[in-house]
């Protein structure tokens, strides 16, 4: 029974630190270096993780963001593993697995000091993952999984635009947590609404 809800009782877990997290926020955003706490709207997830807070003060948050994100890549990661034997394609079954833990391994790593490569490094993993998944679910009959898998990479995309651009960085932090909260939908659907059956018709290797 706990191996069947794995995933879900590691996100729910991960959620949960995180938003403890933000409780320990001292303050500072993109917007204003003086606010107070943490703002949704303004703050980044990676805020959490520095040492100092965005205001120059001593971040308390850091060890329950990091913590909440070790839970959360691990989550990930056994999501990756487990839906890989619903593909019967050995082949896509093995770039799912493996592009997913990897890009796993290196989300936990955004929490270094090494953000900026470490989000470079497990994004191009992540897409990769979740656009093998997608090609399958798109070959399925799970109609509205499709419309997930389609919300998910245009807001991955629209995310990646902004960080890379620079355009738009008002937003980012608001878009960074649709695309969070759409690719956990997304994985949940994945994870209870799908049997290995519904992607034998779309193997064709």
């Amino acid at each position: 029974m706990l191996k069947k809800h794995l995933t879900l009782i590691g996100i729910s877990t991960s959620l949960l630190l995180l938003f403890i997290s933000t409780s320990y926020y001292p303050g500072g955003s993109q917007q204003d270096k003086n606010t107070i706490g943490y703002d949704m709207k303004n703050n980044y997830l990676c805020n959490l993780f520095n040492e100092k807070a965005v205001n120059g003060m001593a971040n308390p948050s850091r060890p329950w963001a990091v913590l909440g994100m070790l839970v959360l890549c691990v989550s990930f990661a056994a999501f990756f593993i487990r839906f890989s034997k619903k593909i019967p394609s050995r082949s896509s079954a093995n770039i799912i697995k493996y592009t997913g833990i990897s890009a796993m391994f290196f989300a936990f790593l955004v929490t270094t000091a090494y953000h900026d490569i470490m989000t470079t490094i497990a994004s191009i993993f992540y897409l990769l993952a979740i656009f093998y998944i997608s090609v399958h679910v798109f070959m399925s009959k799970l109609f509205w999984l499709k419309i997930l898998s389609i919300a998910c990479l245009l807001t991955l995309y629209i995310n990646n635009y902004i960080y890379y651009s620079g355009y738009g960085l008002d937003i980012l932090p608001v878009m960074q947590k649709i695309s969070l909260g759409l690719n956990l939908t997304w994985i949940m659907g994945l994870e209870y609404f799908t049997q290995a059956e519904d992607f034998v018709n779309g193997d064709h290797q």
